[in-house]
C-alpha cells in the first residue's frame, strides 16, 4: 500500500498521516506497527473493516481473539477498551482491537469514542508499537457522524503526540477522508 497521504507534525518527533486506502494492506516495518480493528465486543469478526481485517489476517486471528477471556458473557472487549493480538497474515505485526460506541444508543458516545482511541494508543505504547494506523472508528454501521468523530479522533491522537513516531488514519471512503483532512487542517495548524 502506498505510504502517501497528507502529513501533519504532532511534535518534534511525531507525525500524523491521513491517507486513503485499505487498512488491511498498511504497514511500516512489520515489527513495531499495528492496525486498529473497529471490533465488536465479542471480537470474533463482523462486517465492514472488522470483517475485512479478519479475512486478511486469516483464521489464526479469530482463534487468538477467541482466546481472549470474556469479561462477562459475550463480551471480550467492552466499548471503549482495547486488546492486542498478533497480525498473523497481515503486513502489520499487530492488531489492536477496540470497540467504538453505537452512536444512537450510547449514553455518552463522545466519551466512549475518546476512550476507544486513548485505550488503543495506551495498548500500543505498552507493547512498544511505534507506528499505529486507525480507521474511522464507529463511522460505519455504528452511525457516528463523521465531523464529530474526526474531532474526537484527531484531538485524542494529538494528546499522545510524543509516544509514537507515526500515527496514521487509513480511510477507505472519499467522504470520510475529506472530513478527516479538513478537521486535521483545522485542529493541527502549525
Amino acid at each position: 500500500m502506498s505510504r502517501g497521504g497528507v502529513e501533519f507534525r504532532l511534535s518534534a518527533s511525531s507525525v500524523l498521516k491521513i491517507q486513503k486506502g485499505d487498512l488491511t494492506r498498511w504497514s511500516v516495518d512489520g515489527s513495531s506497527d499495528a492496525i486498529v480493528n473497529p471490533a465488536n465486543e465479542l471480537m470474533l469478526g463482523g462486517g465492514g473493516a472488522d470483517g475485512a481485517i479478519h479475512r486478511a489476517a486469516g483464521p489464526e486471528l479469530r482463534a487468538a481473539c477467541y482466546d481472549v477471556p470474556e469479561v462477562r458473557r459475550g463480551v471480550r472487549c467492552p466499548t471503549g477498551e482495547a486488546r492486542i493480538t498478533p497480525g498473523f497474515r497481515l503486513p502489520a505485526s499487530h492488531v489492536i482491537h477496540t470497540v467504538g460506541p453505537i452512536y444512537k444508543t450510547d449514553n455518552n458516545p463522545q466519551v466512549s469514542l475518546r476512550n476507544a482511541y486513548r485505550n488503543s494508543l495506551r495498548v500500543a505504547k505498552e507493547n512498544n508499537i511505534q507506528f499505529v494506523a486507525f480507521p474511522a472508528i464507529s463511522c460505519g454501521v455504528y452511525g457516528y457522524p463523521y465531523e464529530e468523530a474526526a474531532t474526537v479522533a484527531i484531538s485524542t491522537v494529538k494528546e499522545s503526540a510524543n509516544d509514537f513516531k507515526e500515527v496514521h488514519f487509513v480511510l477507505f471512503l472519499d467522504e470520510i477522508y475529506d472530513v478527516w483532512l479538513n478537521k486535521a487542517n483545522e485542529l493541527l495548524q502549525n
